[in-house]
């Protein structure tokens, strides 16, 4: 499998770097690497980490200002995309098709040759512009995987947190991950029994 992965200026550039670690050891991948100029700001601002340490766990590294390299062209195959995080800029150059650097031009191709794109768009609160932008995304062909908060699965930790992430992001791809921990389930009859005389079950609020 051969994928692209992109990583935007907007804040939790870090989840980039899990989600190029998840790669990394994901069999038989190939990975190509397109970080922005804001996202190699925010590394220094939020981070201790060096880009260098990121290239070493890709295959391929571009320069986003390289529209000449291979993965923008539709000729060369990849399977598909992720955007992460996915800043509410990359956001609106997706939704408009202004390919202005590597990374849009990517997602643009990945588009129009009908290849999976997953963006994980990352502010808070989001405004109309924002929210219109990642509807018309959706609209054109991309999966929508917010870095939401998970409780159900005991992730207690910022790392469990984006490792939850990260799983439900590769489960686009039908890539398995060790360290993803998803819901196995309960018996409701369990909880009515711990309940019972505190809820109404025959009700629905």
């Amino acid at each position: 499998m051969r994928l692209i992965l992109g990583i935007s200026g907007a804040s939790g550039v870090i989840m980039g770097y899990h989600m190029l670690k998840a790669l990394k050891h994901a069999p038989d991948m190939e990975v190509h690497l397109v970080i922005t100029e804001g996202a190699a700001l925010n590394f220094e601002l939020e981070t201790e980490m060096k880009t260098e340490q990121l290239a070493a766990l890709a295959d391929v590294v571009h320069s986003n200002r390289n529209l000449a390299a291979n993965i923008s062209s539709g000729s060369f195959h990849t399977d598909g995309m992720i955007v992460i995080p996915a800043s509410m800029k990359t956001v609106a150059g997706i939704a408009s098709g202004y390919a202005e650097n590597l990374l849009l031009r990517a997602v643009d191709v990945c588009l129009k040759e009908s290849r999976r794109v997953v963006l994980v768009p990352r502010e808070m609160p989001l405004n109309r512009i924002h929210l219109r932008n990642i509807k018309e995304c959706a609209d054109c062909g991309c999966t929508i995987v917010p870095p939401m908060l998970t409780f159900y699965n005991g992730s207690d930790s910022l790392e469990k947190q984006i490792n939850h992430i990260v799983g439900k992001i590769l489960m686009q791809f039908g890539i398995d991950f060790k360290d993803f921990a998803p819901w196995k389930g309960e018996n409701i009859d369990d909880w009515k029994e711990m309940f019972s005389g505190r809820l109404d079950f025959g009700r629905h609020n």
